[in-house]
């Protein structure tokens, strides 16, 4: 634990005013109460086929099926509050920015426990569970710009009966409303939020490269690895169970990412409100 804090800490110190881009997934939010969807956590959701119901394809053969399927876990997720990972990242956010660095946090996690620590230069690549949007394309809350606030949402009927006839709908048109996410069969450039552009400069400008709580396994962060390895920029990765680095030039730092990133910023000096509370509740 101390060996990985203190060479993370050396490595966000080496960079100076570089741009410093940190990928995170579901192992981040793990400690917050949130299930992972490749871990070996009981609740991991990937193991209850998600490939098969996060889809467009399922959402239009049973919507009430998919908004079912959705609620009972995005409920869960918007109750859970961000722990000193979270805290830590937001505070390196603003320690990098105070000494003239570039930085840009890519998260694949759809929960808001990002925004609620603080993290501003933010992008949310896989949508956001605290948002829904309209099926029809070109809607003033439909794809490509458009969408609102879940919690604007009536769901009052359809918890009561969940049929297709008591499903939200769209306030400007009336057509049924989806979740705003990327399900996997849609694209990243299918919706202005998941602001593609904006990673794909990233991953060409980066100067330096860290994954928090990723298996390293889907398109965003394949598309971040190759990028720093072919500029030969630093990468490292907080996984606290992984057995081998995905590639040799990958700097493994094997602790929980809510002890590391903390020990990481007292080391640095700087100060990540959260950890304090968290640690009393533990």
């Amino acid at each position: 634990m101390n060996d990985a804090a203190d060479t993370l800490a050396r490595q966000l110190e080496a960079i100076g005013n570089g741009h410093l881009v940190v990928v995170t997934g579901a192992g981040i939010s793990l400690a917050s109460g949130i299930p992972t969807f490749r871990g070996t956590d009981p609740g991991a959701i990937w193991k209850k086929d998600v490939t098969e119901l996060g889809t467009r394809r399922f959402f239009e053969s049973d919507p009430a099926g998919s908004w079912s399927w959705y609620t009972s876990r995005f409920d869960m997720v918007l109750d859970k509050q961000p722990n000193p990972a979270h805290h830590a990242l937001a505070a390196i956010e603003g320690w990098h920015a105070a000494r003239s660095g570039r930085f840009l946090l890519v998260t694949q996690n759809v929960d808001p426990l990002h925004e609620r620590a603080g993290s501003e230069r933010l992008v949310k690549v896989h949508g956001s569970a605290d948002r829904v949007r309209c099926t029809r394309q070109g809607c003033e809350h439909g794809a490509p710009r458009g969408s609102l606030a879940r919690a604007d949402c009536d769901m009052t009927a359809f918890a009561h009966e969940p049929v297709i006839e008591n499903l939200p709908r769209c306030p400007a048109c009336g057509s049924l409303l989806r979740q705003h996410v990327l399900w996997f069969d849609e694209f990243y450039d299918e919706h202005a939020d998941y602001q593609w552009g904006r990673v794909l400069l990233a991953a060409q400008t980066l100067s330096c490269l860290l994954f928090v709580g990723t298996s390293l396994s889907v398109g965003v962060t394949d598309l971040f690895l190759r990028a720093a390895i072919e500029m030969d920029r630093p990468v490292l990765a907080i996984d606290p169970g992984a057995a081998r680095p995905p590639d040799p030039r990958v700097t493994m730092l094997r602790a929980p990412s809510e002890d590391l990133l903390p020990a990481a910023c007292a080391r640095l000096g700087i100060e990540a409100p959260g950890a304090g509370a968290w640690a009393g509740e533990r």
